[in-house]
């Protein structure tokens, strides 16, 4: 109970940190007004800067400080050592290097150290996505703590790491800037080539559909369960690692996945509500369409194993997603000021959405808090090292 008052402090500390962040760096033009705006801009940038330092700090700090918390704390510990004594593992080059890298530096097997350098560029590169490319950051951050994603970092650090270098390419894909999102994410794949799969369906998904080719994709859907054996061993072919090993046998199914059915979803629902704002928005349409292309991941190759791991390359564009289409209907409300009634429903509507986004979402987070110690999540209860004389090395706690 202790350790879901203090994740639930932590989110609530950190969200309200996060309403002192400001984006907004326009200013009017013209003598002393400008003066003091500008006066007011550098005070405003100040205030923000210094609650994202805020916010990094907290976030890395948790993560950094914590042991044996996370499914696979343990797993990451016996792997680091194989890395370091040169044996074999089949985890990706990059992250070998590094690993062995701090371990030479820090003239040991410093686990501690690796986590803490996986945490701090974990969580920069999640704040400087949402920070650059979400029209609200503070709904972007709401969602990324109340969605569990922030304490799901406390697993699988590499997949996480390359997670947020795949939020952060989002902005090469939407100004058409190819070859630097190439090379981001071939570079993300030198830690986790799971990566790999983003190249094509985030290429699909800022190409204009055509009907012809949702048709396709329709078919190309339906043929993932009807042909499973197939597919299977298509993608062994591309991940041969994962052959003979138990996770094949953890395909989830319909009711593994059903939590990623139901945010895609319910977002699905909000982009037709707000069709207007997703339309008139390339990057708002583009995140719809990866929205889609998750629903349909979600539902139709639920038997393939981990699942979710490919699923959320798709649905954590949510986090610039639902913020861009809220504030899209705002900026359409305002414009529409001069139509009697249209302003004031148009709005009306807005906020009854954003407020449902926040109840959901606390919902979740509820739910989310009360399963985190379930094997699979595990990142309750939390430990520090800060406080503990125990030391885990390879599977056992050293005293």
């Amino acid at each position: 109970m202790m350790g879901i008052l203090f994740y639930g402090f932590i989110g609530i500390l950190t969200m309200g940190a996060a309403c002192l962040v400001k984006t907004e760096n326009a200013a009017p033009a013209g003598g002393g007004v400008c003066t003091e705006t500008a006066r007011r801009m550098t005070r405003r940038r100040a205030l923000s800067l210094a609650a994202l330092l805020f916010l990094f700090t907290v976030l890395t700090g948790l993560a950094a400080l914590r042991i044996d918390v996370g499914n696979d704390y343990g797993n990451y510990v016996n792997t680091f050592h194989e890395i370091y004594v040169g044996g074999y593992v089949v985890t990706e080059p990059g992250f070998n290097l590094l690993v062995r890298l701090l371990y030479t530096i820090s003239g040991g097997e410093n686990y501690l150290l690796v986590f803490a350098v996986f945490a701090a560029a974990t969580t920069f590169l999640f704040l400087k996505a949402m920070f650059d490319q979400s029209l609200d950051f503070v709904l972007s951050f709401a969602l990324f703590m109340l969605l569990g994603l922030y304490f799901r970092t406390f697993n699988t650090v590499r997949y996480y790491f390359v997670l947020a270098i795949t939020l952060y390419s989002l902005r090469y894909v939407l100004k058409k800037e190819y070859g630097k999102f190439l090379l981001l994410i071939l570079f993300a794949a030198l830690f986790h080539k799971s990566v790999l799969v983003v190249i094509p369906l985030y290429l699909i998904a800022a190409l204009p559909w055509k009907k012809w080719q949702v048709a396709v994709g329709a078919a190309l859907a339906v043929s993932l369960p009807l042909f499973q054996d197939f597919w299977m061993s298509v993608l062994l072919k591309l991940y041969p690692s994962y052959e003979n090993t138990v996770y094949l046998e953890q395909g989830t199914g319909i009711e593994g996945s059903l939590m990623g059915v139901v945010r895609c979803s319910a977002v699905l629902l909000l982009c037709i509500i707000a069709w207007k704002a997703v339309k008139e928005s390339r990057a708002n349409l583009f995140y719809c369409k990866l929205n889609l292309l998750g629903l349909a991941l979600y539902t139709c190759a639920s038997f393939v194993p981990l699942i979710s791991r490919l699923g959320y390359y798709l649905i954590t564009p949510h986090l610039l997603l639902v913020p861009g289409i809220l504030t899209a209907m705002q900026e359409t409300g305002k414009r529409a000021e001069g139509i009697q009634g249209n302003r004031g429903s148009r709005q009306y509507r807005r906020t009854l959405l954003y407020a449902a986004v926040l109840l959901l979402s606390a919902l979740y987070f509820a739910y989310f808090l009360l399963t985190a110690h379930q094997e699979g999540v595990r990142v309750l209860p939390y430990h520090t090292w800060v406080f503990t004389e125990r030391e885990w090395l390879n599977g056992s706690y050293i005293f």
